[in-house]
């Protein structure tokens, strides 16, 4: 048999539209539709345009690659390492439950640089198919190769999973749009496995936390290039003994009796990842904060005072207990105050605490004076994130909010997994999502061009009409 990186070059290389089941297409363009959504909306964002004026001082020659929310075209290194932090830069994007990666910030950023350096450069059009089916390959092979890594447990070793496993599912996307053949398509994720890096702690006040997906987005797409002109990379690079890519991301997956490695192409083509990328609510937050949350949604469902400053004054403490990815990578008690947007994004006790108050959390919890509120940050002081050690192997996201009263009593939820898992949200719930976070931000006619257009995008004979959408002003939402 065939070593797992080629068995997912061949995928790649031979997968065709009518082999992918219509199921799995829909949900795709609702991730890619999610993806635009986000980051349109993050795109006038501060951090944002920081990040484009610090990269066009680099890069400052005018290239043919659309920024989303912005007139300007550049180059497509570049496009596709800003669209990827512009889509990861409100953590309102699409996540993977088991092997965690944002799918939509890798794999759309670099393909659509792609298709538009291609026609620039060899005036030719690519078509919506074309688009969706490399779409398919990244999204599928993204949590694939995080399954190799570990999964969630590379969180709690530290690593931002998906800026490390996303890469090679870049390269393979991009790879396919570009027609490579197996063996350049192999050299492509040695090149990108090389490059592979992103630390967790970026999370802590940390405006590289957005952009760490984009890396990995940029440099899948350099890798595909570099095969395509011959350039050899790594062969047989994710299962090598030595300096291979699951040897240094996950030591165990070479020992006896792991079943890591041989994950990875299980069902492959027949059983789909895809199903398991989960698209979140509007929150705002980080995915490990949003089954505390509902928790705490719940108890106000239940208890109709249970919102607002009276309501918070009654409270003697709350205890939130979560396994352990969960609590590596939201439990954390905050050393400063007030909190970046990134840091109060990543806190579980901020979320619970804004919950508690406005009973909501939403992109506009993050606003200059919503995120330094003092009422927020006494009520956080209250609040204990625990790590329950008995669920660290076998419930991700379960949650257990407790609050204490004053006055005597607790008042208790429990989620085994939270909205956007279980039940997930529909292809239609992410349209509405979509219309919601977008909703005043740009022209409804806008917004319903791109809605259409990615809706339709199996049958467009060019995604030319999609990338004009995507140009043009963006209103802020801080």
């Amino acid at each position: 048999m065939s070593s797992p990186t080629q068995q997912l070059c061949t995928f790649t290389h031979t997968l065709t539209l009518p082999s992918i089941p219509t199921s799995i297409l829909s949900r795709t363009k609702s991730i890619l539709l999610d993806g635009l959504g986000s980051g349109l909306l993050s795109s006038p964002l501060p951090w944002s345009q920081r990040a484009l004026t610090a990269l066009l001082s680099l890069d400052p020659s005018p290239g043919p690659c659309t920024l989303l929310g912005h007139p300007n075209p550049i180059s497509a290194p570049t496009a596709a390492l800003l669209n990827s932090s512009f889509i990861q830069g409100f953590e309102l994007d699409d996540y993977h439950s088991l092997a965690p990666v944002h799918g939509a910030s890798l794999v759309l950023p670099a393909l659509l640089a792609t298709a538009e350096l291609l026609r620039y450069t060899e005036g030719r059009a690519v078509s919506g198919e074309e688009l969706l089916v490399a779409a398919v390959v990244g999204l599928e092979v993204g949590p694939r190769v995080g399954m190799g890594c570990g999964g969630a447990d590379i969180l709690a070793r530290g690593w931002h999973s998906g800026a490390v496993f996303g890469g090679p599912a870049v390269a393979l996307a991009v790879g396919r749009l570009l027609g490579l053949g197996e063996r350049e398509l192999e050299w492509a994720v040695g090149h990108a496995a090389t490059q592979a890096g992103g630390l967790m702690s970026a999370q802590f006040g940390s405006m590289g936390k957005r952009m760490q997906h984009g890396y990995a987005a940029r440099n899948g797409l350099t890798a595909a290039f570099l095969a395509r002109a011959g350039y050899t990379g790594i062969e047989r690079v994710l299962e090598r003994e030595y300096g291979g890519f699951f040897a240094a991301f996950n030591p165990e997956s070479m020992t006896e009796g792991s079943k890591a490695v041989e994950s990875v192409c299980e069902g492959l083509g027949e059983r789909w990842e895809i199903e398991n990328v989960i698209v979140k609510p509007a929150y705002g937050t980080m995915a490990a904060t949003h089954a505390p949350i509902d928790c705490v949604a719940r108890l106000q469902e239940e208890n109709g005072w249970l919102k607002g400053r009276e309501a918070v004054e009654k409270i003697e403490a709350v205890k939130v207990e979560l396994g352990h990815a969960a609590f590596k990578h939201g439990g954390f008690k905050s050393e400063h105050w007030p909190l970046e947007p990134t840091e109060a994004q990543m806190s579980t006790a901020f979320a619970v605490a804004t919950q508690l108050f406005d009973g909501e959390v939403l992109p506009t919890s993050f606003g200059p004076a919503t995120i330094k509120r003092d009422e927020i940050r006494e009520l956080m002081n209250r609040i204990e994130c625990i790590n329950q050690t008995a669920w660290d192997d076998t419930a991700t996201f379960r949650t257990i909010v407790t609050v204490g009263l004053k006055r005597g009593g607790v008042l208790e939820a429990e989620a085994e997994n939270p909205k956007g898992i279980k039940p997930k949200l529909s292809n239609g719930e992410i349209v509405e999502k979509f219309r919601h976070i977008t909703k005043g931000l740009i022209e409804d006619e806008r917004a319903s061009k791109i809605e259409d257009l990615v809706t339709a995008l199996d049958i467009l004979d060019s995604i030319d009409e999609l990338m004009r959408a995507l140009k043009g002003e963006v209103k802020s939402i801080i």
